[in-house]
């Protein structure tokens, strides 16, 4: 015999499909949506530390600092003490320290040999920017790698004698007049002579101590080669950028690209904070992880649409049973 539906059981079945739907689609949506959130990131930029060198002060980032604020990331310039490469190192370690979140660490001439040891054993160094710098390997000085690529400035230093606080060692200064041609040939005179009066000169200890230790050897690093430099030989930079596996750019520059060059020394800063500030974890850069939540998201949709269509099943025949 036939079983008709009692009246109103057709609108009861239209709620039922409704319904069925309805958590077909909640159950998608709460299978699929850990997939996309595991896939993100809450990237937060990294904070920028300029380090100079010799010869110089941190108003010499001053334009590079302006074009990095501009792009939202906070700067740091700290004063670089000059006295040593262990002292020195040490004080740079001790402003990382003091610094939340991932950083980018930029070194320029001998502030090159600072950041390669002030980084090591701080996972918060992420990229290491070496503009025309030192970059000693373990066992290495200033004075052993100038010793196997001569520059100019041999013959543009004089040693003054100093003493502070019961400590004496000896001060190196650029010679006025050969300032503007050895280290900063690509800026007006009048500016160079300025600089001249300015220096902050460096204890020798800065260059004669051997490092310890070596960052570029486990952090990725980004070169700046100034390809007119006459403080730094040109082909050292090369030999060291090439030795670390640098990412490097070669630019017309004196050895102060940060002054005149500030556009591409930032361009080269940016390069290396987009690379911290974009970092997945190994599974991703494979693409495991998103091979995994695709296979994930298909599998809870099809559980989802069985579970829905099971639920249509039984809730139809409930509604078909006849009026007792």
């Amino acid at each position: 015999m036939t079983v008709f539906p009692v009246p109103g059981s057709r609108r009861r079945i239209r709620r039922a499909h409704v319904i069925a739907a309805g958590c077909a689609v909640a159950l998608c949506t709460s299978v699929a949506a850990p997939a996309a959130a595991d896939g993100g990131t809450t990237a937060t930029k990294p904070t920028i530390v300029l380090v100079h060198g010799a010869f110089a002060d941190a108003s010499s980032w001053n334009g590079v600092v302006e074009r990095l604020e501009h792009r939202g990331y906070t700067v740091i310039a700290p004063a670089n003490p000059l006295r040593g490469l262990y002292s020195d190192s040490a004080y740079i370690a001790s402003v990382l320290d003091s610094i939340k979140g991932p950083i980018v660490l930029v070194g320029h001439s001998y502030g090159g040999a600072l950041i390669s040891t002030a980084a090591a054993d701080n996972p918060q160094v992420k990229s290491l920017v070496y503009v025309s710098a030192l970059m000693p390997d373990v066992g290495e000085t200033g004075m052993t790698l100038s010793a196997k690529f001569p520059s100019e400035l041999g013959t543009a230093t004089k040693s003054v004698p100093y003493r502070a606080g019961g400590v004496s060692g000896t001060d190196l200064y650029l010679k006025p007049d050969k300032l503007h041609q050895v280290f900063a040939a690509d800026l007006p005179e009048s500016t160079t002579k300025v600089m001249a009066v300015t220096q902050r000169p460096a204890a020798t200890t800065a260059f004669s101590e051997k490092a310890k230790v070596a960052a570029w050897k486990h952090i990725p690093s980004w070169f700046l080669v100034a390809k007119q430099d006459k403080t730094i030989n040109p082909d050292q930079e090369r030999f060291e950028a090439k030795r670390a596996g640098s990412h490097m750019v070669e630019i017309d520059s004196s050895h102060v690209a940060m002054i005149s060059h500030p556009d591409a020394v930032t361009d080269l800063v940016l390069q290396a904070a987009t690379a911290a500030d974009s970092a997945r974890p190994a599974l991703a850069a494979t693409g495991t992880t998103h091979d995994a939540q695709a296979e994930t998201a298909l599998t809870g949709i099809g559980a989802a649409s069985l579970i829905a269509g099971t639920g249509t099943l039984l809730l139809g025949r409930r509604l078909r049973r006849p009026a007792s």
